[in-house]
């Protein structure tokens, strides 16, 4: 199997790499770089599936910079399977985000999202990425594939984003609120199985993808607190603070409001977790090599 992963240095992308080599699979993954054109000179054909990650995210949005959401999240997008359809590829699996709902969730309160659920996004970021998931489906046909990942919260070893900023945090406080919310997240190899899976089935679609089990922000930070030697107080006075007035501020709905995929509507066929506790993924995130296969 060959897979052409687009962005050099991407994240998604070198993580599946990563995960193909210590699975030993015999694949050959191969990257090319999206942010010139020198994209549009290689030959495609080579390669069985593209796994395009590259993307703009992580960017606080302003006027200024709107455009290139589109113009990267979409019609770069478009254009690249666009000429993997030409070129005979026989797969195009798309990384898109949980943002598409545009919902951020509510602390006290559950936000269940299912395939049911109506995309309605409120930033350019998922805009982009609903507009980009239109125009792949427009391609899809019997010779060629679109698969689309709706991902959350991805965290994983070096992981950049959310995951960086908890982990930070969860490093230098004492205490923490005591609240009981869930969130639906990926470990990145659960993401990277998942895509291997895809390939190798040849399945096609739109899929809500997440760990086997959504997670509790204070149970994440308290587990990376005791990853580095750190005891952190769980406070239930703070907790019914954030719980009484914390629905004001987007950025505490996002860190302990409740917001998951509906479990029945992840299901993918064939495809079983590799089993991985939370306290292992999490070690594996802040830098701790497990132990034999998993």
């Amino acid at each position: 199997m060959k897979v052409l992963v687009t962005g050099q240095n991407s994240y998604a992308g070198t993580q599946f790499s990563k995960r193909i080599s210590d699975l030993n699979k015999r694949w050959e993954i191969d990257f090319v770089s999206v942010r010139d054109n020198t994209w549009k000179h290689k030959d495609f054909s080579l390669y069985d599936a593209i796994y395009h990650v590259a993307g703009i995210v992580h960017k606080k949005e302003t006027a200024e910079n709107k455009d290139i959401y589109y113009k990267v999240n979409r019609d770069l997008t478009y254009q690249l399977a666009l000429k993997a359809k030409k070129e005979g590829v026989k797969s195009f699996v798309f990384l898109s985000t949980m943002a598409v709902y545009g919902l951020i969730g509510k602390i006290g309160e559950d936000t269940i999202i299912s395939k049911e659920t109506k995309p309605a996004p409120t930033s350019n970021y998922g805009k982009s990425k609903l507009e980009a998931e239109g125009l792949l489906e427009e391609l899809q046909s019997s010779n060629f594939n679109i698969s689309i990942l709706r991902i959350p919260m991805i965290y994983g070893p070096n992981c950049p984003g959310n995951y960086s900023s908890l982990s930070k945090l969860a490093r230098k406080i004492p205490v923490f609120p005591k609240i009981d919310n869930k969130r639906s997240m990926i470990f990145v190899d659960h993401l990277s199985d998942i895509v291997i899976h895809i390939i190798e089935k040849k399945l096609l679609g739109v899929f809500l993808v997440k760990n086997p089990e959504d997670l509790n922000t204070l149970e994440i930070v308290s587990v990376i607190g005791e990853y580095h030697g750190k005891r952190i107080y769980k406070s239930s006075f703070l907790g019914f603070i954030f719980i009484t007035f914390g629905n004001r501020v987007s950025t505490f709905r996002k860190m302990f409001g409740n917001m998951v995929f509906q479990e029945t509507d992840c299901y993918i066929s064939g495809f079983e977790f590799k089993k991985l506790s939370l306290e292992e993924s999490i070690s594996l995130a802040e830098g701790k090599e497990l132990g034999g296969k998993y």
